[in-house]
This record gives C-alpha cells, structure tokens and sequence, in this order.
C-alpha cells in the first residue's frame, strides 16, 4: 500500500465510456511484423502483447492495423483488419491481454499516400491531392472513395469489438492519411473535404469518428492518436493541433497527444525521442492541448521514470501516460513501480535498436532486453531438471545478464571480474550525460545480480587454474568485444 501512495495518481483507475482502466500507464500502438502472409496476429504475436499486459499496463495496443489492405497498406506484414477471417487471431490477442486484467485495443491505421506497399505492387496510391509521392505518382482521393474508407474504419472496429477489444484507437497523427487531410499545404483540395477551412480538412476524421461510434456504440472508448504538431516546415504547428483537439472533443474517448511526422527524418525524431533528448520531451504538447478540452488527454514520448510519470498527471499536463520502446526495455514498469522497486527498472536508452531490426528483419531486438520477440517460447521454458555451478567470466553487459538468467532458473552463479566494478568496457560511458540510461542500466544489472544471489567476486581474474579449482559445471566466458578497427592509413599515426 505504501508504494501505490507513492504514485496515487499513477495508480488511480480511470473509467472511458464505461470500461475501467486499472491504472494510467498504458502501452502505446506498437505493431508486430513476424506474422504470415495473411497479415494476421499469430502465437507469438499474443504472447508479444500478452507479456506487456501481464507487466502491468492498463490498456495494450496492437498498432498498425490496416483498415483497407487494397489501399492502406505502407508495409508488408502489418495486420489486416478488413478481413473477418482476422478474427480468430485478434480473438486470441484480446483474450490473452485480457486475461492479464490490461484493456485489449487495435489502432486503425491507413497510411494514404505514403501507402508504399500498394505503390509496390502496382495498386493505386490515393491522397488528399494528386501529387507525387515518396514512392510513385498520388492520385486524389474520390468522394465515393472517402466514403468507402469511412466505412472501412467503422468496420474494422466492428470486428476489434466483436474480437473481445475493450477499445479501438484511430491513428491520424504522424503523417498518415487522416493527418494528410488535416495539412493544408498538402490538402488543397477545392470541395467540402480540404483547403483553407480547418472545418473541411477535419471532416474526414470526424467522420470517422462517427462512423465507429455508430458500429461501436456508446459505451466502448474510442481513442483519437494525433500529433500536436508535425514539427517540421511544412506541417501543421501546435496552434492548428489545438484547433483539431477542439474539434475532437467530446466526440471521442481518450486524445492521445504524439507529435513529429513518420516520413519526414527530423519529425519522426520528435516523435520517437533520442537519447540526445530529455525524458517526456513531448509532454508539452499534450499540457497545451488539455487547457482546450474536457476529453482525458494521453501523452507519450521518451517516457522511463515512474515518478516523472506521476508529476505529470498529478499536475494536470494529462490523464494517461503512454509508453512505446520503454515496453520492450521492461514491460515490467507497472508492476515494478506498484511494488516500490523502481530501482529495478531497466530504463530504455533510446539506442534506436528497434527501429533498425523491425523493418527488413521483420523482428523487434532491444538493446537491453534479451527476452523481447521470445515470449511465446519463455513462456513454455520449463525449470531445470538438473541444477548445476555456472561460473560467468566477465563482468560486463553479457557477464551480468548471463549471471542472472542462469541463476533465475535455479542454478549456482559465480561472477568474477577482474577489475573492482561491474560494468565492463561501457563503464567509460558513465559521464557522458547523454548517455545516463546506459550508466542506469549497468548500476541496476549490478543491483539485480546482487539482489537474485549471484556470488559476485570482483577483483578477480579467472585463470584455468582458478576456473579449475572452482569446480564448475559450466563456464560462460563474457570477455567482451573486441574494438572494432577500420583500415584507415595514418590510423595508427
């Protein structure tokens, strides 16, 4: 009880067109690229989600479901939610989240004209305007067509709900079609569906909206994913983002407040933060944009700290806080912060590991979470049937994390490094203040073998004399990498 009067905020449920959320910590849209070819969740991808649910977070969210595969589509494998045969897979996602007492939603997602599978494959790229795109030529979206789209969306969460979801999310930030029609340098358009009036650029979306509501009806929240501001030239700044807020207010549930732009480098920086960056860099905008509106507004952006989260919302900047990569680094956070053991959350550095795995490699890799993308396979990881004395040669990244898995499952650990700290090679890192997530983590791996019972014997040196007299059943040599040395001539010099 302590530890939740820590964070009474944090940890206060809050209610969303009748369905209660256990705490404010939600995981935001994140997608899943490991499926087949019929584009829909599969085992690993509900252990995926199921383990962020079972971490703690209130509500999980399936991202990157594509309402229109024929015209929605920007990359191959995401989910397709226009299809009913894709509900025994979103069935099996929403039980699974369920089951962990987290809210299950889906974010509807249309990617426009930056629709770069379709261009691929031959099929037409629609937009606002004709144009040419980042990936061929844009042909304007047709009224008969936005209708159909409309439909599209109220439709899919038609079947989100049938599916067992407790929420849908609508992505129209971050550049993608709703957002498209919302930018009136790209939305020229001369009928009742763009150009200067904002009314006409927003009635895209908020058709939408109503268009869901009809199929979803009254009690089941509808979450709006928006951007404050697209943060680049030619987007739409912050006083137009609180413009399209207004407009949204009290037609949906929940403003999740983001920012940036995906296809434009220097705005999808802003809206997935760098290291280079404060934590909750983003919160400004949804503190804006929440003096304007009664709907509850989310924030999201280079989140990491519990306590940070519960300033947020104890001063009113928002009601949600939403968490993306910090999911993959712990999914863990909730659960942890609930239990006052905030010293143990591994915090995510913000290294960008997982954006350079998920695309071609259709996989998600963290830096710091050796277990992300292999939670269907630990979630069937049976105890050992023999315990053995595991000795662990190096005391750096891998050192500690092989320590700690081996003595999680039951078995005798002993860590030696040679010098008098853990940390390895990365401990020269420790003053650079750009990188203090990294220095973080080295201190809580440190604490973490401490805590689980690892013999740790620093100022040690395994030699295969020492080795020898110790006996070991295994040995794991963590000697850590060897510098990497580009052939430059003068490199020596």
């Amino acid at each position: 009880m302590e530890s939740i009067l820590k964070y009474p905020h944090l940890f206060e449920p809050i209610m969303l067109a009748g369905q209660l959320f256990r705490n404010r910590i939600f995981s935001s849209p994140q997608g899943y690229y490991n499926v087949g070819p019929e584009c829909f969740p599969n085992l690993d991808c509900v252990a995926f989600y199921e383990r962020k649910a079972k971490g703690g977070f209130a509500s999980v969210c399936a991202g990157d479901c594509i309402v229109d595969e024929k015209t929605g589509t920007h990359y191959p494998f995401t989910y397709r939610i226009d299809d009913p045969n894709c509900l025994p897979g979103f069935a099996a996602y929403a039980s699974a989240v369920s089951r962990q007492g987290a809210v299950a939603s889906v974010e509807l997602s249309h990617a426009g004209l930056h629709a770069e599978a379709v261009a691929k494959r031959g099929g037409i790229v629609y937009g606002p305007v004709d144009m040419e795109g980042m990936y061929g030529p844009v042909r304007e979206m047709p009224e008969s067509e936005i209708y159909r789209i409309i439909q599209c969306y109220g439709k899919a969460a038609e079947l989100a709900k049938q599916a067992g979801c407790g929420m849908v999310t609508i992505h129209g930030g971050h550049g993608w079609l709703l957002a498209q029609f919302w930018n009136k340098k790209i939305n020229t358009r001369k009928d009742k569906w763009g150009g200067e009036s904002i009314e006409n650029r927003m009635r895209f979306s908020l058709e939408v909206v109503d268009c869901i509501r009809r199929y979803v009806g009254p009690k089941f929240p509808i979450e709006y994913r928006m951007s404050g501001t697209e943060s680049y030239e030619d987007g739409y700044d912050l006083d137009e983002g609180i413009e399209f807020a207004k407009a949204l207010d009290g037609r949906v549930d929940l403003i999740h407040v983001s920012a940036g732009h995906h296809q434009v480098q220097s705005a999808m920086l802003v809206t997935h933060p760098t290291m280079f960056m404060e934590d909750g860099c983003n919160a400004k905008y949804a503190r804006e944009i929440k003096k304007h509106v009664k709907t509850p507004v989310a924030t999201v952006g280079a989140f990491t700290d519990p306590a940070q989260m519960e300033e947020v919302i104890a001063s009113g900047w928002a009601d949600v806080v939403e968490l993306g990569r910090q999911t993959l680094a712990d999914p863990d956070l909730p659960l942890k912060a609930r239990l006052g053991k905030e010293d143990e959350i591994i915090k995510c550095m913000r290294c960008m590991t997982c954006f350079g795995n998920s695309g071609e490699k259709r996989h998600y890799y963290c830096s710091l979470n050796p277990e992300t993308e292999h939670e269907l396979e630990n979630k069937n990881v049976q105890p050992p049937k023999v315990l053995k004395k595991v000795l662990v040669a190096g005391g750096g990244i891998a050192g500690m994390q092989a320590a700690l898995t081996a003595k999680r499952q039951g078995h005798e650990v002993i860590l030696c490094e040679k010098s008098d700290r853990l940390g390895g090679i990365l401990l020269c890192e420790e003053n650079v203040p750009f990188k203090k997530h990294l220095s973080e983590y080295l201190r809580t791996q440190a604490l973490l073998c401490k805590r689980a019972g690892v013999d740790i014997r620093l100022n040690t040196e395994v030699t295969p004399e020492y080795a020898l007299s110790l006996k070991p059943d295994v040995i794991i040599a963590a000697l850590g990498a060897k510098q990497l040395e580009p052939s430059i001539p003068g490199i020596d010099g």
